[in-house]
């Protein structure tokens, strides 16, 4: 048993049983949609962890009470932006609570008066509020810019002492005043550019060039930047500039637009100082497509000359580092990326052919190779046999060798050492990855599956509640969050990630309806949200999409045994078991959703019948 001193916020949705009376499916997906967009990117950002949800209540603990207090303002003023429009009947409004003191740690909950006092203030909290308790009020002094008004000495049900609160006053403080806060820092958000070229396709190259620009000022220490998965909550949304810096604790904002036309590129850019509006700097540039490097560096150092801010050497060196010379690889690899986050077969294999075609260009670009293991690593899922794991590995360590310090490279080795067996080593990676960039999906999205094939669930919540965050179009982790929290026998947080899952499956299927990946996996949540006669006819569609997809045959699997057809989730698996890698007969032996059918003597005997022949393939090699 641990003990520890932490800062603990406890929050909750005013009026939760009145408006799930009003609409129960709107309120759930509006509060998946805050949680997802906003709550869950803040307490990751302030370096939180959010030890549970419970239906409309978030428990989270930090390190330090200054990032809780600044976590929980961010989020209340946020809250109030997106209500401005909302009638106020309708609105998701939080109430929080937060205290420092000692709390217990076991299986990665905590416990203790610690808590039980965050969780009484929350309740005294005035809706869209903060309360705190005299400790923490105490150590933020005046560390935030923000107020503290005493509200007097409360009696609080089953805490001995009377307790002195206070409330935070939420005053948005000026960007001049954020400045102040620290001299040496600028706070800016470089919004998702614009793509310009009339092609839908096209966007992920105006999200690549946001991206690389966020990336390179990221790497200056005297710049904060919002940071992508934040940022890309705003990609199409009409906002008013000011607004949106008040909302993410900015005081510039970089907009701009992309436009291709054959070999040629427009990208233009505009700086915009928004406390009095001015625009600092502004910018076309109209150049072949060769010189995209060159003008991603030129607006970077744009930004770092309107600031004045001075460049450390190595900074220096960062920023002018290019991830290839080549434009065309680039270009590629952009596209590859975006391929491979649709996770189905034959998207990987498309994704992988042109993170292939990147390297032949430009032989020495670590990230395309680290592509190209991610894409193998994920096509095993399908076909075990076709890829070995030495190739995967090679992949990697080729990354790794390019380029010692890539996240991405950590990631895909890691999860390359999951796969091979070499569980610390691959730990040791996902660890390296997170921390060079915490907000990589690819790593946290493999750590979370890690975690969940140990058994671990309550860790593999918190990093596919992460990936589920920096994504928003990625219904797979809230689908797997659906299994984890089924299997930690939290229902409501199984029914709320189901939801979620399914409105995401349904968003990605009317983009793409040759996916069967959104059919089976949304067929799923709907069996866990006991919708039988739905979950069945998209299975069907599934099927009908893609007969030959194993994955999709083990998830219908998965669907029929919530059901509780337990003939037919077995006929499938019997196709799938003896085909399937020792790897993921691991999986399947942690995976809640086929419960129903495990004292089933033929899913047993199946089971280990699979299981000796995998060990025997694997060790003889024939």
């Amino acid at each position: 048993m641990e003990r520890r001193l932490s800062a603990i916020l406890a929050a909750d949705v005013v009026g939760y049983s009145r408006l799930m009376g009003i609409d129960e499916s709107g309120t759930l997906q509006a509060l998946n949609r805050h949680r997802c967009e906003l709550v869950d990117i803040r307490i990751s950002d302030y370096k939180g962890r959010i030890v549970k949800l419970t239906g409309d209540g978030i428990l989270a603990e930090f390190q330090s009470v200054v990032n809780a207090v600044a976590c929980a303002a961010e989020i209340q003023r946020s809250m109030a932006a997106r209500n401005e429009n909302v009638p106020k009947d309708e609105r998701v409004e939080f109430r929080i609570g937060i205290n420092l003191g000692d709390v217990v740690v076991e299986n990665g909950d905590i416990f203790g008066d610690g808590v039980n006092l965050a969780a009484r203030l929350e309740r005294i909290a005035a809706p869209g509020g903060i309360a705190v308790s005299a400790s923490v009020r105490d150590q933020v002094g005046s560390r935030l810019n923000l107020g503290f008004e005493f509200i007097g000495e409360h009696m609080l049900k089953n805490i001995r002492q009377p307790v002195q609160v206070y409330t935070v006053s939420l005053a948005p403080p000026s960007s001049a005043r954020l400045v102040a806060q620290n001299r040496n820092t600028c706070f800016i958000a470089v919004l998702p550019f614009t793509n310009m070229s009339g092609d839908a396709d096209q966007d992920y190259f105006s999200d690549g060039i946001t991206e690389d620009i966020i990336t390179d000022l990221s790497k200056i220490s005297s710049l904060h930047v919002v940071p992508r998965n934040t940022i890309f909550t705003y990609k199409g949304i009409s906002v008013k500039v000011k607004r949106l810096a008040q909302e993410l604790g900015v005081r510039y904002v970089l907009e701009g637009s992309v436009r291709i036309v054959g070999n040629r590129v427009r990208i233009s850019g505009q700086l915009i100082d928004t406390a009095n509006g001015d625009h600092l700097w502004a910018e076309r540039y109209d150049r072949d497509m060769t010189d995209i490097f060159a003008i991603q560096d030129e607006i970077t150092h744009a930004i770092v000359g309107q600031l004045k801010v001075r460049l450390l050497p190595e900074e220096k060196k960062a920023i002018a580092t290019e991830p290839t010379a080549n434009v065309e690889a680039y270009t590629y690899y952009l596209r590859g990326r975006q391929l491979s986050h649709t996770w189905t077969k034959s998207y990987l294999q498309l994704a992988r052919r042109m993170f292939c075609k990147a390297v032949e260009l430009d032989p020495d670009y670590a990230r395309a190779y680290a592509g190209i293991a991610d894409c193998d690593a994920a096509i095993r899922d399908w076909a075990p046999d076709d890829v070995p794991l030495r190739r995967i590995l090679q992949m990697s360590a080729r990354a790794l060798a390019l380029d010692p310090d890539l996240p991405e490279a950590h990631a895909s080795h890691g999860l390359a050492l999951h796969q091979s067996g070499y569980d610390d080593r691959a730990a040791a990676a996902f660890e390296r990855a997170l921390a060079l960039d915490p907000n990589l999906f690819e790593a946290n999205f493999h750590y979370a599956r890690f975690f969940f094939m140990h058994g671990n669930f309550a860790e593999s919540v918190q990093y596919f509640t992460r990936a589920a965050a920096i994504r928003p179009d990625d219904y797979v982790s809230p689908i797997h969050l659906m299994s984890a929290y089924r299997s930690l026998g939290r229902v409501l947080d199984t029914e709320n990630w189901a939801r979620l899952g399914l409105l995401r499956a349904e968003r990605a299927l009317n983009v793409n309806p040759e996916n069967s990946g959104p059919a089976h996996r949304g067929a799923l949540a709907l069996a866990h949200l006991g919708d039988a006669a739905r979950a069945r006819d998209w299975a069907a569609r599934a099927i009908a999409i893609d007969p030959d997809d194993i994955v999709a045959q083990y998830n219908l699997a998965c669907v029929y045994s919530v059901l509780g057809d337990v003939d037919q989730s077995i006929d499938l698996l019997e196709k799938l078991l003896p085909n399937s890698s020792v790897y993921h007969i691991k999986w399947f032996d942690n995976d809640s959703d086929l419960d129903n059918i495990r004292d089933d003597p033929r899913f047993r005997k199946l089971l280990t019948a699979a299981m000796m022949q995998r060990e025997r393939v694997e060790r003889t090699g024939s």
